[in-house]
């Protein structure tokens, strides 16, 4: 009988010590293949394999397109490529960013919902913004086990949070109990074979080869007014459930938190460039403030000096509008720093260091 032969795990910040934690405690018989996405820039990735692969028994490397899978290994989702199943073997997809990552995890989920729910089991560990809720779902709709780990023992709570407050989840667990229970739910029989709705299929495909119609994106969602902070074009709302998220008709996908960084990042550039606009208007202004008085014209200089006041005063009030708007991004840039910083150099093995 068909076993849940395949294990899909999502993670971002705080994710490399829970994936290393992980590897060591995998048995060296483990009966499923292992497939991990992790947000790290590509210099943080390029050592990840041979941490994992030195962290416990099982083999660990960055997927390889076309590769069949293979059980007890641990393929890693390449940077720059989305990580994708079809069946056994292993596809790395090329279509756009998905909250501003690639690989991101909902691929991953939607494509194991397509090929292969029955038999697999999807987790979400620690991370922060809402970056897998949409794929998991999927991957529950279409008989996959859902687990996440306890967002109060996740370094960053938000992802596991983000997963639990849109929809059932059949499992709940700290990372130290994760390991048990995978050993069980990889032992169980796969469910019974489940029809895949169509947006899912469509969402994989626009993972794997970035090619999107809007006709199709009707189907799925209706036109909203805003813009996609990626490449400007329209977006469409997506209702999942309790979940809304955004997709523009090049491909770029958004859930509604990591939708508001993106346009959060935008506004600091637009504010940016009007408050250097500001900056010299005021400039300007007292220098024909200072000109005026020299000449006399009093009340033309009183009439300069009230125009570069309200210049200045627009252009403190734009200064605090980004001080708040860099604050959220000191936040998440932290959070990158902290997994830069646990790819430690004793954790490379000697022949990378070299």
């Amino acid at each position: 009988m068909a076993e849940r032969d395949i294990v899909a795990i999502g993670t971002s910040a705080g994710g490399v010590n829970a994936l290393k934690y992980l590897a060591s405690k995998f048995s060296p018989d483990f009966p499923a293949s292992i497939l991990a996405v992790i947000h790290l820039p590509g210099r943080f990735n390029s050592s990840l394999d041979q941490i994992l692969s030195r962290s416990g028994p099982l083999p660990a490397s960055f997927a390889v397109d076309g590769v069949e899978m293979e059980r007890g290994h641990i393929y890693l989702g390449r940077p720059g490529k989305h990580l994708l199943v079809d069946g056994r073997r292993i596809q790395l997809g090329v279509g756009p960013l998905e909250n501003n990552a690639r690989p991101a995890i909902d691929p991953l989920f939607r494509s194991l919902a397509v090929c292969c729910g029955p038999r697999s089991v999807g987790m979400v560990l620690t991370g922060a913004l809402g970056d897998g809720s949409s794929g998991l779902k999927a991957l529950k709709q279409c008989g996959g086990i859902t687990v996440v780990q306890d967002p109060d023992d996740a370094e960053f709570p938000s992802m596991p949070r983000s997963a639990l407050s849109r929809m059932r989840i059949d499992y709940v667990e700290a990372l130290a109990g994760i390991p048990a229970l995978l050993d069980g739910l990889v032992h169980l029989p796969a469910g019974e074979p489940v029809e895949v709705p169509g947006n899912i299929k469509f969402e994989v495909e626009i993972a794997r080869t970035g090619r999107s119609t809007m006709m199709n994106l009707d189907k799925i969602g209706r036109r909203s007014v805003i813009a996609c902070p990626e490449c400007h074009g329209v977006m469409w709302e997506i209702e999942d459930g309790e979940l809304v998220r955004y997709r523009c008709h090049v491909g770029h996908a958004y859930s509604v938190d990591l939708l508001n960084v993106a346009l959060d990042a935008n506004l600091n550039r637009a504010l940016g460039s009007a408050l250097r606009v500001l900056d010299e208007r005021a400039a300007v202004s007292r220098k024909l403030e200072e000109q005026a008085a020299e000449r006399g014209g009093s009340d033309l200089a009183r009439s300069w000096q009230r125009r570069a006041d309200e210049f200045e005063r627009d252009a403190e009030i734009l200064r605090e509008s980004m001080r708040r708007i860099d604050e959220i991004a000191y936040l998440a840039a932290r959070a990158e720093r902290s997994e830069a910083e646990s790819l430690r150099p004793e954790d490379i093995l000697p022949e990378q260091a070299a």
